[in-house]
């Protein structure tokens, strides 16, 4: 029997300046800085993470700021956009900040939901939606409270290469429901409330092309170890490879590319965030994975100085 995904953990991205980064998704989006790491491959480079107040599986979206990277191309085998969900009666609210700080957005609707459609500076494609579904957040900073904070992702939109093998593997490995069909986008749904809603672009874009401003994966939620080895082996008797697990500190993670050439992680919601900070600290100091410890003094002085400002 195929197994039933709760939906999305979490989505990484490529941006550029890190202060900039933080100013958007902190200051203007007004989502928590729960995590402040080096990139475990580069770690000359911050790996930024945001999400509600306790770090939720589902609400977290992370970064790896390359100030001095090349521009990348939003294209097939990518997350064309990231949804977040806001409560009920929200988007005035976010019309107006948007408006407020000079960020060109336009309106959509599709599958009968409304859309807030934008871009964040470095170029990737976000949205906002109302839905009744997933726990409020109460993360507050500046004008952004609890009544209209960002409860977590929506979801996405994939751009897929092969929209049918990308379709098949959602619904028959990952156990999402196909809930509907519009214009060029099917919709398919995953178990959880929060980061579970992903429509597929049927009609390709043209490839795209990694570097500032597109998603590097998306990763899906694993309950446990015991679940993650279980989607393991569900994937690859699918006949798609899958790397050993990889530690990450907060999540153990596996990947694979899908059909689609979508990168694609599966990733354990334990042991969370709070592994090496109080929740009340979460974000607050820079924390290190124990091989480059000792390195500290000298990534301390050589990464940029960012940090969380209330913009309002």
């Amino acid at each position: 029997m195929t197994k039933e995904s709760m939906g999305i953990h979490h989505i990484t991205s490529i941006v550029g300046d890190p202060q900039e980064n933080v100013d958007f998704y902190a200051g203007v989006l007004g989502l928590r800085l729960v995590k402040k790491t080096v990139n475990f491959d580069d770690p000359g480079t911050y790996h930024l993470y945001f999400g509600d107040e306790t770090a939720k599986p589902g609400t977290i979206i992370t970064f790896f700021p390359w100030g001095d990277a090349y521009k990348g191309k939003i294209g097939d085998g990518q997350v064309g956009v990231t949804t977040y969900a806001v409560p009920a009666g929200a988007l005035a609210f976010w019309e107006n900040r948007l408006a407020k700080f000079k960020i060109p957005f336009s309106k959509a609707k599709r599958f009968e939901e409304q859309y807030l459609t934008f871009d964040d500076p470095h170029g990737l494609h976000v949205e906002l939606v109302e839905r009744q579904q997933g726990e409020a957040n109460s993360w507050e900073i500046g004008e952004v409270t609890q009544e209209v904070a960002i409860k977590g992702f929506g979801g996405a939109t994939l751009y897929t290469a092969n929209a049918e093998k990308t379709a098949e593997l959602l619904e028959m490995v990952m156990g999402l429901e196909k809930v509907g069909e519009e214009d060029d986008l099917l919709r398919f749904r995953a178990a959880s409330d929060l980061g579970n809603i992903i429509d597929v672009k049927l009609s390709p874009v043209g490839t795209g092309q990694m570097g500032v401003g597109t998603v590097h994966h998306i990763a899906w939620r694993a309950q446990d170890d015991a679940d993650q080895l279980d989607w393991k082996e569900q994937v690859e008797t699918y006949g798609l490879g899958v790397t050993p697990v990889q530690d990450r500190n907060y999540f153990n993670a596996i990947y694979f590319r899908e059909y689609g050439d979508i990168l694609f992680e599966i990733a354990t919601d334990p042991p969370g965030f709070a592994i090496d900070e109080s929740p009340e600290a979460l974000g607050e100091a820079l924390m290190l994975p124990a091989q480059y410890e000792r390195h500290r003094k000298n990534l301390q002085r050589d990464l940029p100085p960012i940090q969380v400002r209330n913009l309002d």
